[in-house]
């Protein structure tokens, strides 16, 4: 089984410069996008169906912004959109951050988790949606079935991770606080599965669309696929497809032998 999660920033101009193509081109049984800025209202039919992917889209209240999406020729036994409607969830599900389809053999999370580089209200914004997530997940974890998280995470786990660490040290996306709740996820049974596959490997899946960053490789690995410790044994390949452009992120791949 392929999955690809790419964030596109915006699917109606993704496919404007041609992201159907690239989808059929991948051959993959799911793709999950991220950064969507749309609801289902505004996208033409050929965008929400095509070839024999079924289509699922979480939007949040605002129209334009955030949002994810998942293609899957496989069709889910439940669709969640959101966090579940706890206490501690409830106040991240507005933005149209968070889909969970259940499958035969694994929940999949797509995530377009939020940024915090713009004011404290955000940070703190997105400590609590990463908390919120981990306290589901510790539920989840109860049905003994395999969990897969993938998405933008905006969070760059280790020096190996980007370009500049130590001149990022105190920005957002590499706090120590952000890194932290990489760690929390890796303790709590989840592995990064690239970075399992490749420990030494660098590779970037973001640049920043200024000084030429992409061209330099100045960039930062912030795109992930987590696979629970009871599915791991079935990761057979993980990569950041960088020469796929489109986009300021490149689509990152897993490879799962279900036999």
């Amino acid at each position: 089984m392929k999955l690809i999660s790419w964030n596109v920033n915006g699917i109606r101009a993704a496919f404007k410069k041609g992201l159907k193509e690239v989808i059929r081109d991948f051959g993959a049984d799911i793709v999950c996008i991220q950064e969507v800025k749309a609801h289902l209202e505004q996208l033409e039919d050929d965008i929400a169906v095509f070839d024999d992917y079924h289509f699922y889209l979480a939007s949040g209240s605002r129209k334009g912004y955030s949002g994810v999406a998942v293609y899957s020729k496989i069709r889910p036994i439940a669709v969640q959109r959101g966090f579940e409607d706890t206490p501690l969830c409830r106040p991240y599900n507005d933005e149209g951050r968070v889909i969970r389809l259940e499958f035969e053999d694994f929940y999949l999370y797509n995530i377009y988790f939020p940024n915090g580089a713009s004011t404290k209200e955000r940070r703190d914004y997105k400590e609590g949606f990463n908390c919120a997530l981990l306290e589901e997940l510790k539920e989840l974890k109860k049905k003994n079935k395999g969990i897969i998280i993938c998405g933008d995470v905006n969070i760059a786990h280790e020096d190996i991770d980007l370009k500049n660490p130590q001149a990022n040290a105190k920005h957002s996306g590499f706090l120590p606080s952000e890194r932290r709740f990489i760690d929390k996820l890796l303790d709590l049974g989840f592995i990064d599965s690239f970075r399992w596959l490749n420990p030494e490997l660098v590779k970037y899946s973001w640049w920043s669309y200024r000084f030429n960053a992409r061209k330099t490789n100045a960039g930062w690995r912030i795109d992930y696929f987590f696979v629970s410790d009871n599915l791991k044994d079935k990761v057979v390949g993980a990569d950041v497809l960088d020469g796929v452009l489109g986009s300021d992120h490149a689509p990152i791949e897993l490879l799962l032998d279900l036999k």
